[in-house]
């Protein structure tokens, strides 16, 4: 009787593990649903940088488009500097926003790859510091990819079209 009653409670342990198994993510399929949560994490970190303005908002998710970074970002770049985070923030300026924010640069640079809403509002600083300093809307999307003419214009052209992608043509009427 013990025997029989073993037997069947492994059998049924069994059975529970097998269902448990099946209804389960797989580790494959736990990972296809990281970039969503990634992606919805990011969202919420545009809205919140973009403070209630519409035009800031677009903006961010114009260069957010363009650049296509991730949460945990860190891409090589031909000169030996890196993009880092969903914003591709280079890491050129991971000095002067450790200097502006009394922490060190391995700190910066930790958060601008690893917390999304950190990039995000280092992203905000670059471009909006751009605006500030050319007065020219599209001359700090061109700047917040790089400081050569030529390489602005085809990111502007580039980040124009992402906005027309997102939020269609009239956009800019």
């Amino acid at each position: 009787m013990t025997i029989k009653l073993a037997t069947c409670a492994c059998r049924i342990a069994i059975a529970l593990l097998a269902m448990l198994m099946l209804t389960q993510s797989s580790p494959a399929q736990a990972r296809s649903k990281l970039p969503a949560l990634h992606e919805m994490t990011i969202g919420k970190c545009i809205r919140q940088a973009a403070a209630g303005h519409e035009w800031l908002e677009r903006t961010l998710w114009g260069l957010r488009d363009q650049e296509g970074g991730w949460i945990g970002a860190e891409i090589l770049n031909t000169d030996g500097s890196y993009d880092l985070g969903p914003m591709q923030v280079n890491s050129w300026w991971v000095g002067r926003i450790s200097k502006i924010l009394r922490h060190s640069g391995s700190d910066v640079r930790h958060w601008l790859i690893h917390d999304a809403c950190f990039n995000v509002r280092a992203a905000r600083w670059i471009f909006l510091s751009a605006l500030a300093v050319t007065g020219d809307y599209w001359q700090a999307v061109g700047a917040y990819h790089s400081p050569t003419k030529l390489r602005q214009q085809r990111y502007r052209a580039n980040v124009a079209e992402k906005l027309i992608k997102r939020f269609g043509s009239d956009l800019f009427e």
